[in-house]
C-alpha cells in the first residue's frame, strides 16, 4: 500500500517567514530578493525623516500609524549615515510633500524631511512577536529581533494584521484648526503631521550645529539661517501657526 508522504512544511523562520507574513498577514507586496524589502507607493507611502527629530514627533503625536526605525548603513542601493525613522502614510502622499512643505513655508528649510512613493522601496523590518498596543509610546529601540532585515531596520509601532491599514494612516487632507491631530485616537491629517515633523527637524539641525556636530561630514547641506531669524524678519514658518 502506498503511503502519501506529508507535504513539506513552509520555513518557520528566514526570508520566506518574513515575506510570508507582510503578503499573507497584511497584504503589503514584497521584493523577490534577499534581504526582504516592501514596496511603497502601493499600500502605503513613507514619510523619512532623522531619527531624533522623529523621536520629537513621536513624542508629540500619540499615534502616527505604523513607525520603522531604520538604523544607520546599507539601505538597497542607498548608504545611510545617520538612523532614520520612516512612518508609513496613505499611498500617494509621497506625491503630496513637496506642496505641503512650500504651503508651509518650509520648502528651502527641511532637506532631512523625504519620502517614498511610487517605485520605491523600504526595507522590511523584523516582524514583531508581540506588538504594543496601538498608539502605545514607543520603545527607544524595538524589542524583538524577528527575521527580517533586522540589521537594517526594525519597528517602533509595529503593524497590526488583519486592520484595515490604509484607512488608518495619514492622508493628504485639510482639516479645521485643532482637528485631525491624534488627540482621538486616529492618526493625524498628512498636513499636520509634515508641519510636526518639518519643525521638529529644523530644531534637529540647531540642536546638532549648537553640539557642534558636523553635518557636512555627512553630507548635509549647511543649516542657512535659525528659525528664530526667520521669526524676527517676519517670515515666521506657516506651520507653526497651524
Amino acid at each position: 500500500m502506498i503511503r502519501a508522504l506529508p507535504r513539506p512544511r513552509a520555513p518557520l523562520f528566514g526570508v520566506p517567514a518574513v515575506r510570508r507574513w507582510y503578503e499573507d498577514e497584511l497584504g503589503w507586496p514584497t521584493t523577490g530578493g534577499e534581504p526582504v524589502e516592501l514596496l511603497t507607493g502601493l499600500s502605503f507611502d513613507v514619510l523619512e525623516m532623522p531619527a531624533d527629530a522623529g523621536r520629537a514627533v513621536l513624542r508629540r503625536i500619540p499615534y502616527t500609524g505604523p513607525v520603522a526605525l531604520l538604523r544607520s548603513g546599507r539601505d538597497g542601493n542607498r548608504m545611510g549615515h545617520r538612523p532614520k525613522l520612516l512612518m508609513l502614510i496613505a499611498a500617494g502622499g509621497a506625491e503630496e510633500l513637496p506642496g505641503i512643505l512650500e504651503w508651509l513655508e518650509w520648502g528651502a528649510l527641511t532637506p532631512d524631511l523625504t519620502s517614498r512613493g511610487t517605485g520605491d522601496r523600504m526595507p522590511a523590518p523584523s516582524f514583531p512577536t508581540a506588538a504594543p498596543p496601538s498608539g502605545g509610546p514607543p520603545a527607544n529601540l524595538p524589542s524583538s529581533r524577528g527575521f527580517g532585515s533586522w540589521e537594517a531596520a526594525g519597528w517602533l509601532r509595529p503593524p497590526e494584521p488583519g486592520r484595515e491599514m490604509e484607512n488608518s494612516l495619514p492622508a493628504p487632507r485639510l482639516t479645521a484648526v485643532g482637528a485631525g491631530n491624534g488627540d482621538g485616537g486616529g492618526a493625524p491629517d498628512l498636513v499636520r503631521l509634515v508641519s510636526t515633523a518639518a519643525t521638529e527637524c529644523h530644531r534637529a539641525r540647531l540642536l546638532r550645529a549648537r553640539n557642534a556636530q558636523s553635518d557636512r561630514a555627512c553630507g548635509d547641506q549647511p543649516l542657512a539661517f535659525s528659525n528664530a531669524s526667520r521669526m524676527s524678519a517676519g517670515t515666521r514658518p506657516r506651520s507653526l501657526t497651524l
